[in-house]
């Protein structure tokens, strides 16, 4: 790297550093940014004369420029190294002078934030800002409904910590401002900035934040261990997470990182990674400090989850129902330890309101199993290379005419090749029909080879369809039909979610045969529109398709031998006409818990409200169970569940 080129990127990693802190406004991924400060950071060691004072190495944020007021700390907040791997850690752990001991806790992916109390009260609360001076947010931290007032310690003391929005509060966020077409958050650390920094209070008020403490700042206290200090002050009152520790040594920490890492999916907050400092309080004052960081902590950071690529073109898949789903092309990148090549854009009014073309750099997060979806569109980045992105006018299957319904693009030919073959891939999939060996590819082989047109002709496959065909062996065509046999055996309820009517999922279809029976397709609009969670949108969905295919239905009874599983219920029945909520990670999937509600007669919303009976939570459970405290609904774990079962 030449000095100019040095400059040139110390420019870049300060138009990214200031958009992130200043605007909440990122241009860039965390994993971006990191990239460029590691590149620095090497330029600098092996040209320590050529250091410019306005590297972001050199300083902890840049200087902030907002309406607040701005409020010194009275000792300086750090920022903290950050570690990637092992031979990383035990690198920092080398120059750190030590070998055991090690206090961890998640690193929880938020806003930091400094509280100053004198004589038992809070004072102040400010951002980190640039270490030495933050933003005054007092008014602010005083909506903060886990914060004390005042604490049962009257020395001057200031509490650190971080600020973070539950995976799910920052959902229902974003919902409401879509809602009122406002821009949405990228991510919950930005909506945790943005809450923070709001001129109107009760905007803060409303936004269910949560303070973790992680260390002190000016204090008098007497404790030989960082453990401890962090003891007392969770003692006062403060929040503590579950996954808080000592290790004994750096294997126990690297055993613990593991640990955590599985976690990342279930906190019910982000987390970027795992705090690991020195927990002898001498060593660490003995340690000091770099320019930038204490030498006696580091943040030992996951792999991210999300990166920046560029959007270089949009596939169109149609649906089962005739839906166009656009999908955003993209440059491979390697998430997580995934290559990922595509990523949902949901439908054109996404893309409208992402305003995302072709060749724009993109930010995409993947969570887990989940497909990835573009979070934030770089437009600060364009070139002038950028294509707009188009609504098509052609079926890209069966090039027949759309319809356009404004957000929905559909496909009118019920012959398209497409939506035949997905709704039969539908049909006979693990929630449907599951019929064992008539996966996707096999549907597909067997419809090229005109072996099924229709989803009828499934029940009338022969030994003879399968014979020729690549892959098929006697063994295996006879299972496959003997898993197609079993089939036509399956409950009412796995039948009508197989049909892939518009609107109607699991839950409606087994409110339709638990309430209609064999008769289901023979009820009127108003019988469906007053069925308990259907609203007009579903009831109109469901009268138009059996309207359409009420004759075709009855045909399909003369193929299949469907059931009504379906309890008897004592009239005290527990469950019976109970609402019930389900949160958190229990001992089995939450499928089967709903499926056994409903079976006893009870009933599953997926929010809390006054009129929910019962919360049922496992562990991690989040705001749902705060909000069904608040609230008086009756919460019970697992084994209080299992005893009203036995009732």
């Amino acid at each position: 790297m030449t000095k100019e080129e040095y400059l040139e990127k110390i420019a870049l990693a300060n138009l990214w550093m200031r958009a992130y802190y200043e605007n909440d406004e990122p241009l860039a991924s965390d994993e971006e940014y990191d990239a460029l400060i590691r590149e620095l950071r090497a330029f600098e060691e092996q040209n320590k004369d050529a250091i410019s004072q306005d590297s972001p190495t050199q300083k902890i944020a840049p200087t902030l420029q907002s309406e607040f007021k701005k409020l010194s700390h009275l000792k300086r907040m750090w920022s903290m190294e950050d570690v990637f791997d092992e031979a990383e850690l035990r690198a920092w752990a080398k120059r750190a002078r030590s070998e055991k001991n090690f206090f961890i806790e998640p690193k929880f992916d938020g806003a930091s934030l400094n509280l100053l109390y004198e004589n038992g009260k809070l004072i102040s609360g400010a951002t980190r800002g640039d270490g030495e001076v933050g933003e005054d947010i007092t008014l602010n931290v005083f909506e903060i409904e886990n914060i004390p007032k005042h604490i049962a310690y009257k020395e001057r003391i200031e509490i650190r910590g971080e600020v973070v929005i539950l995976k799910d509060d920052f959902e229902k966020i974003n919902a409401k401002r879509a809602e009122q077409n406002q821009s949405l958050f990228a991510n919950p650390r930005n909506a945790a900035s943005g809450s923070l920094r709001q001129l109107d209070t009760s905007i803060t008020r409303t936004r269910n934040l949560k303070f973790y403490p992680w260390g002190v700042g000016e204090n008098s206290l007497n404790f030989a261990k960082h453990s401890q200090i962090m003891d007392f002050i969770r003692g006062l009152g403060f929040l503590k997470d579950d996954f808080v520790r000592v290790c004994k040594d750096l294997d126990e920490v690297l055993k613990a990182y593991d640990e955590l890492l599985t976690l990342r999916e279930k906190k019910p907050m982000m987390m970027d990674g795992m705090v690991v400092r020195v927990d002898d309080m001498a060593l660490c004052n003995e340690l000091g400090y770099t320019v930038k960081f204490p030498k006696f902590m580091a943040a030992f950071k996951f792999p991210a989850l999300e990166k920046t690529t560029r959007l270089i073109g949009v596939n169109l898949q149609v649906g089962r129902s005739g839906v166009l789903t656009p999908v955003a092309v993209l440059e491979p990148v390697n998430l997580d330890g995934v290559v990922v090549k595509s990523a949902t854009l949901h439908n054109f009014d996404e893309i409208a309101r992402l305003d995302v073309k072709i060749n724009d750099f993109v930010s995409i997060i993947r969570s887990g199993d989940v497909i990835p979806k573009i979070t934030k569109v770089f437009k600060e980045r364009r070139e002038g290379l950028e294509i707009s992105i188009t609504r098509p006018k052609i079926c890209p299957t069966c090039q027949s005419e759309l319809l356009d319904e404004g957000a929905l693009i559909k496909c009118q030919n019920i012959d398209c090749e497409d939506r035949l073959v997905n709704s039969i891939i539908h049909f006979v999939s693990k929630k449907c029909l599951n019929i064992d060996g008539l996966g996707e590819n096999i549907v597909q082989l067997l419809y090229k080879n005109k072996k099924i047109t229709t989803l009828e002709s499934i029940f009338r496959l022969k030994f003879s369809d399968f014979e020729g065909l690549e892959g098929f062996k006697e063994k295996k065509i006879n299972k496959l039909l003997n898993a197609i046999e079993l089939a036509k055996e399956c409950e009412l309820f796995r039948f009508i979610t197989a049909l892939g009517i518009e609107h109607i999922g699991e839950v409606a279809a087994k409110k339709l045969s638990l309430t209609f029976g064999l008769e289901w397709h023979k009820q009127s609009f108003e019988a469906y529109a007053n069925l308990e969670g259907f609203g007009e949108q579903m009831a109109k969905s469901l009268d138009e398709f059996v309207r359409v295919n009420c004759l075709r239905i009855d045909e399909f009874y003369k193929l299949l031998k469907l059931k009504i599983e379906k309890l008897e219920l004592k009239n005290d029945s527990a469950f019976l006409g109970k609402s019930f909520v389900i949160t958190g990670t229990l001992s089995r999937p939450r499928a089967e818990f709903e499926t056994l509600i409903e079976k006893l007669g009870g009933r599953v919303s997926g929010s809390v409200s006054k009129k929910t009976d019962f919360l049922l939570f496992g562990e991690e459970a989040g705001s749902k169970l705060a909000k069904a405290k608040e609230l008086g609904v009756k919460c019970i774990d697992e084994n209080a569940f299992n005893e009203l079962i036995k009732e």
